[in-house]
């Protein structure tokens, strides 16, 4: 194999209560695909957004080339031929797919105007040197996703890049189109450039990659050639760890009083004859890697997306009438997965963030009774440890730990009979982490059935009475406390169904 392009030396990084990188060493040849593995908060993209300049390593140096060096935002490290490609496209859907691609880089004429024909000419050439036919003239927003994925693609190399990282691309396709992106992908190799691939998918990896590095809680695990290792290897590399965190005891109730039930529900790929059960005073943990269809699970129980087949029982009477605030009448809360867009209304107060589900309760005719609200909110602070100056306060200021608590109140609030939880302790510290942990088996001891979806596995097993785990759509298995190990979940996770 080649010499190396880039090589990573000695790189840390913190952030507030987590040390995301520490002394990892990583390179990538000239011309190989490189996969960079690990679970969720291994370090992954936090070490690939250094080498694109979005971060600044606190310690550690970057070689391209043989000689060092230092970006100070990710255009400087684009103008060095290092691109990156995020899970989140970087595109302006009401362009075009030509502006789009040279957006701030546009070919000028000698009036300082645009040069159009050159725009549309280079572009048009990049497409056809991967391959695809998309019309120049579309609007982004008129693209399916894999097609705005080779657009991301054609941008990278517009901009001469001969290192191009791709974060989780396989999260947004699948199928033909998955077939599709690993020939791009292999066709750019050929041409010279170094793909570093990140993914949780230990089967792509043996698909596409020449080398793998593994990275585990911020630090490097090692580094090998994919032809020379068997996938339980990856597995053990990525898992090899005992719980460390603190979990509350469970309680086990002997009592097992159905509150949902799930059968046969379907919806396009994303769901695939789903059917499980859930019981009062239980936290049932749903395990799976990015797009097994866990989230869209959560979704379509509580009535946020359709479904084509199958039904959905809460308390044994069937969701004819499924929409979210016929869930909330029901009992029903949902912790969506991302706090800041879907969980909080940022620039209200932590009074108004509160109460949101509950106005039904605290109004008089068409007026919020104002002193009962404060009453009320003033009890969940107190409740549920929520450090802020005032209840008047934004919620924006608070850390991620206080706002994840104020989601968390506002749906205790409704008093659930079923609470799904997505994602519960994302982005927040340790000692928030044990709050949140607390009040979770709290709840559950007082009956409420706890549905938790979460890609931490010491969570997953520390938290959970009974752990489902899906794969592309399905669950492909069951597995108790006892029974769960960290290698077995992703086993199953990855579609495979024994542990050699």
């Amino acid at each position: 194999m080649s010499a190396n392009i880039v090589e990573m030396r000695g790189i840390s990084k913190a952030f507030p209560g987590v040390n995301a990188l520490d002394g990892v060493d990583f390179s990538a040849s000239l011309g190989e695909v490189h996969a960079v593995v690990g679970e969720n908060g291994a370090g992954k993209s936090t070490l690939m957004k250094i080498l694109a300049g979005a971060y600044h390593p606190d310690r550690g140096s970057i070689l391209l080339r043989g000689k060092k060096v230092s970006f100070a935002s990710p255009g400087e490290a684009q103008r060095h031929g290092i691109a990156i490609i995020y899970q989140e496209f970087n595109l302006l859907p009401e362009l075009t797919v030509a502006e789009n691609i040279f957006l701030g880089r546009e070919p000028r004429k000698r009036s300082g105007f645009i040069d159009n024909l050159r725009l549309h000419t280079v572009a048009g050439e990049l497409l056809n040197s991967l391959g695809m036919e998309i019309e120049l003239h579309t609007r982004v927003a008129e693209l399916g996703v894999a097609q705005q994925q080779m657009v991301e693609i054609a941008k990278a190399l517009s901009q001469n890049a001969d290192v191009i990282m791709m974060d989780e691309p396989s999260a947004v396709v699948s199928g033909k189109e998955l077939e599709s992106l690993f020939r791009i992908i292999r066709s750019l190799k050929a041409s010279g450039k170094t793909i570093i691939y990140i993914s949780h998918r230990i089967d792509e990896i043996f698909q596409i990659a020449d080398r793998a590095t593994v990275l585990k809680d911020g630090k490097l695990v090692g580094t090998v050639e994919t032809s020379q290792v068997d996938k339980p290897t990856i597995v053990r590399m990525m898992v090899g760890r005992s719980l460390s965190e603190t979990f509350p005891p469970r309680s086990p109730r002997k009592d097992r009083e159905e509150v949902l039930s799930v059968e046969g529900v379907c919806r396009g790929n994303a769901l695939k004859k789903v059917s499980f059960k859930a019981y009062a005073g239980e936290i049932l943990g749903i395990a799976g890697l990015v797009g097994a269809g866990r989230t869209e699970t959560a979704r379509a129980v509580f009535g946020a997306d359709p479904i084509e087949c199958g039904e959905i029982r809460l308390k044994g009477q069937k969701l004819k009438r499924r929409t979210p605030k016929s869930a909330i009448l029901r009992g029903v809360g949902f912790i969506t997965e991302d706090r800041k867009k879907d969980g909080l209304i940022q620039s209200l107060s932590v009074r108004k963030n509160l109460t949101l589900a509950i106005l039904d309760r605290i109004r008089k005719l068409f007026f919020v009774q104002e002193r009962r609200e404060k009453v009320l909110t003033r009890d969940f602070v107190s409740r549920f440890n929520i450090i802020s100056p005032s209840i008047e306060q934004e919620v924006r200021f608070l850390s991620g730990g206080n706002q994840q608590k104020v989601i968390l109140a506002k749906w205790i609030g409704i008093k659930p009979s079923l609470l799904i939880m997505d994602e519960p302790t994302r982005g927040i510290d340790v000692g928030a982490k044990s709050e949140v942990y607390i009040l979770m088996r709290r709840l559950a001891n007082e009956g409420t059935a706890i549905i938790m979806i979460s890609s931490e596995l010491p969570e997953i097993i520390g938290m959970s009475d009974r752990i489902i785990v899906m794969h592309d759509g399905r669950i492909t298995g069951e597995l108790s406390p006892e029974e769960a190990t960290e290698e077995r979940i992703l086993m199953l996770a990855t579609g495979q169904k024994e542990i050699p």
